[in-house]
């Protein structure tokens, strides 16, 4: 009966394999883990939509504001043409109808504002005389929030189709300051829509201001 005694250093390498084998698999474990994880879409959808909500909100919100503040200066313009038409309609004017005719017309400016008194509201409604020089002076002038208005004899200027000489021309002008709801966009501050409109007195040649009655047969020309 043969006796065989191993090297130690062969006695030894089954102890190393399996040591080697033990710190292998938490990285083969990790390996796993990590493909796994690559391959898992279950939150990819969430992950997305949190970062597109942001751009989502935003782009939202601006096209809201540019939308209203659009509206708005329509409105604007429509107010503007609406003012000159009905006092150049007019024979004579008194305060009285210049303030109907600033109430009636903020009434197209509804919902962003409700009176002829908001304080981001301004309304303007001149009478222009056009000289033989083809000069457009002020003959009467009227704010709509009571502030000074143009002094009479003010020259200004009109487009070169208005400048007939010896005639009137009704020049109204409207100042509206859009706060916007939310302001991520656009001026929290608001931002100033105005527009003007020009016509022609229609049933005289002139509009009178506060005349004394009867009406004077001549319109004034200073």
């Amino acid at each position: 009966m043969r006796c065989s005694i191993m090297p130690s250093s062969m006695r030894t390498l089954p102890t190393e394999g399996l040591v080697m084998k033990y710190k292998a698999k938490p990285w083969r474990r990790t390996q796993r883990l990590l493909a796994r994880l690559m391959r898992d879409r279950s939150g990819v959808a969430a992950t997305e939509f949190a970062m597109i909500v942001p751009i989502m909100l935003v782009l939202f919100f601006g096209v809201v504001e540019f939308t209203n503040g659009l509206a708005a200066y329509r409105a604007v313009s429509l107010m503007a043409h609406t003012t000159s038409d009905l006092t150049s309609q007019s024979k004579s004017v008194k305060d009285s109808d210049l303030t109907n005719f600033f109430s009636a017309s903020t009434g197209i400016l509804y919902p962003y504002a409700t009176s002829a008194t908001d304080p981001n509201l301004k309304m303007s409604i001149v009478q222009l005389w056009v000289n033989s020089s083809l000069q457009a002076r002020v003959q009467w002038a009227v704010n709509s929030d009571g502030s000074l208005a143009a002094s009479p004899g003010t020259v200004v200027n009109i487009p070169t189709s208005l400048q007939v000489a010896n005639t009137y021309v009704i020049y109204s002008s409207v100042v509206y300051t859009y706060v916007p709801t939310i302001g991520y966009v656009m001026n929290k501050e608001g931002v100033a829509l105005s527009d003007f409109a020009y016509t022609r007195p229609r049933l005289s040649q002139c509009v009178f201001y506060n005349p004394p009655n009867p009406l004077p047969t001549t319109c004034p020309q200073t």
